[in-house]
């Protein structure tokens, strides 16, 4: 092999793998688009094979980019492993994870305790990910995930992270200036905020006719802030997490003891993944975050912490 072939040059092949795109993985490595290109010439070079086929959408990895990425993973791992072995663990807690979130977890929970894991992880550069869609684990967009549902298979460490209570929420002057709500029957001639009906990318999302057949939301949007600051405004009932509405003082529970829904945010992980010592810690951090403020989550009651599916390969 090339003497010029180093780990680093694996670590360049692997982001632009991950990413497809060399300025997505520069800006991960903190470095140039040029020294991204170079190192992956230098690597094909220094195999004497083409890794990658290069198209106007980006770099697509070719069959034995494929087989050379199982590899690259490998010696990833291990030498984090190595690292943290031989160092006080600190030192190995070092790198860039990406955290791939629902929005409402990610800035109305996680987002308040990024100082917190700054001041823990220093060297650990933490990428939140909070948007509608979760990314995909399996194609290496993210390497943690906040999601509503364990996957049914393939090779990944799943956790229940927290269940959590939705509650249908309405603003004060909506309430006074539009007919009593006594009974679910009501409701359906009330306006209601919710989601874009076929942008809902997971059944947990789908709130309304679970709460009662055939409501329709009047005003919707993908995003679960805008939906919020809608129902502040008295746009209409609103569903939302009670974890981030419950300091809301405009807005008030509509039929507290008829309706609640319960949903579960899982933590997921490729289970190699979970064996990096950086990821680890985020894990570790999520966690021990939940449980500190697992009241949070449920109206009445508190969550369970910790219960764990079991890994499944197929």
């Amino acid at each position: 092999m090339n003497p010029n072939f180093t780990w680093d040059d694996l670590q360049f092949f692997l982001a632009v793998a991950r990413t497809g795109q060399l300025s997505t993985a520069a800006r991960r490595l903190r470095t140039s688009h040029a020294t991204v290109s170079r190192r992956i010439d230098r690597l094909e070079f220094a195999l004497k094979v083409k890794l990658f086929e290069r198209n106007p959408r980006g770099y697509v990895l070719t069959a034995m980019g494929q087989r050379f990425v199982e590899t690259a993973e490998r010696i990833e791992r291990e030498t984090e492993q190595l690292q943290f072995d031989i160092s006080d663990g600190m030192t190995a807690q070092r790198g860039v994870v990406r955290l791939s979130t629902l929005e409402g977890f990610g800035n109305f929970f996680l987002s308040d305790r990024l100082a917190e894991f700054a001041g823990r992880y220093p060297n650990i550069s933490l990428e939140l990910v909070a948007i509608q869609q979760i990314m995909s684990l399996s194609r290496k967009e993210a390497d943690i995930a906040v999601a509503l549902a364990a996957p049914k298979a393939g090779p990944y460490h799943s956790e229940v992270l927290t269940p959590y209570t939705l509650h249908v929420y309405g603003a004060r002057s909506y309430l006074a200036r539009h007919s009593k709500i006594r009974t679910r029957n009501d409701l359906s001639s009330h306006r209601f905020v919710g989601y874009i009906e076929d942008m809902i990318f997971t059944p947990g999302l789908d709130y309304l006719g679970e709460i009662q057949p055939g409501l329709r939301a009047h005003f919707q949007s993908s995003s679960i802030l805008t939906q919020l600051k809608a129902a502040r405004q008295g746009l209409g009932l609103c569903v939302l997490p009670y974890f981030m509405a419950k300091d809301e003082t405009n807005l008030e529970i509509v039929l507290p003891e008829e309706i609640e829904l319960k949903r579960t945010y899982w933590l997921i992980c490729h289970r190699d993944q979970m064996a990096m010592p950086r990821v680890r810690a985020v894990r570790d951090f999520l966690v021990e975050a939940v449980k500190e403020n697992r009241g949070s989550f449920l109206r009445d009651g508190l969550p369970t912490i910790g219960q764990k599916r079991p890994l499944e390969e197929r």
